[in-house]
């Protein structure tokens, strides 16, 4: 009985020796170096992605920039351009005027021709119209203009623009030297030559704006040759292409005045 008791009082003894042990989370640390690992790759990819955009806000501005310096340039090249559109326009009215001027002056001279009074001028040499070396496009366009417009040289005029289209014929120019030259002859009352010239700027120069005066004047030569059918379609075509036009309200009266005959 004593030796039970005693089994009993060393089992209730030792009880606490084979309680259950605690458990240890051994995973514990490799979760939170895990975390703090994509915690600073997260980091690093949000200062890339600042890094990157910053970049790419200093491209834009410099974009920006450099798009503003195009449009300020652009601008003051049209403004440029637009005024040696002016210039021109300006030369080619008063071109305009001194050929019709000199128009005038020719009928008038027939008219005393015609009835004895007329007396002609004493002629005055004129130098040649070769070109000098070295001289440019605008400055052989020019030398051809000014003959007209500040010397009145008209026949001196002819050669020196047909010199021009000879070393410039794909000058910017050339649908004015060829319209200017179909002018000079159609003074001269030289139908083919100028009929010739006038052609070439309705045909090659489709886009000049000296082809609706060229297709007037095309009709006129047609009129006053007597071939009243091409004079008709030729005022006919001025009207209908070109119906804000100065050519119009010239062909006009012309027309109707063919279509009541």
């Amino acid at each position: 009985m004593i030796l039970r008791s005693l089994t009993v009082a060393c089992l209730i003894a030792g009880a606490p020796v084979y309680a259950q042990a605690p458990v240890s989370d051994v995973t514990s640390g490799s979760l939170s170096t895990r975390m703090a690992a994509l915690e600073r790759m997260v980091e690093a990819r949000a200062n890339a992605q600042h890094s990157v955009q910053e970049q790419l806000d200093l491209l834009q501005n410099e974009v920006n920039e450099l798009r503003g310096a195009v449009e300020l340039h652009s601008h003051k090249l049209e403004q440029i351009l637009e005024r040696q559109r002016e210039l021109y326009l300006e030369i080619d009215k008063r071109m305009e005027a001194v050929l019709a001027n000199s128009a005038n002056q020719m009928t008038m001279m027939s008219q005393q021709q015609q009835q004895g009074t007329y007396q002609a001028p004493t002629p005055q040499s004129t130098p040649s119209s070769s070109q000098p070396a070295g001289v440019g496009e605008n400055e052989a366009y020019d030398r051809a203009v000014n003959l007209i417009l500040r010397d009145k040289r008209y026949d001196q005029a002819i050669p020196e623009f047909e010199a021009f289209l000879q070393s410039y014929p794909n000058s910017e120019y050339a649908a004015n030297a060829h319209y200017w030259l179909g002018q000079l002859l159609f003074n001269k009352q030289e139908w083919a030559a100028s009929s010739a010239h006038f052609d070439k700027v309705v045909n090659r120069y489709t886009d000049s704006n000296k082809r609706a005066d060229s297709l007037l004047k095309l009709g006129m030569i047609a009129q006053n040759q007597s071939n009243l059918a091409r004079a008709q379609q030729l005022f006919e075509q001025v009207i209908r292409e070109y119906p804000d036009t100065s050519a119009r309200k010239l062909a006009e009266p012309r027309l109707r005045a063919l279509k009541a005959n």
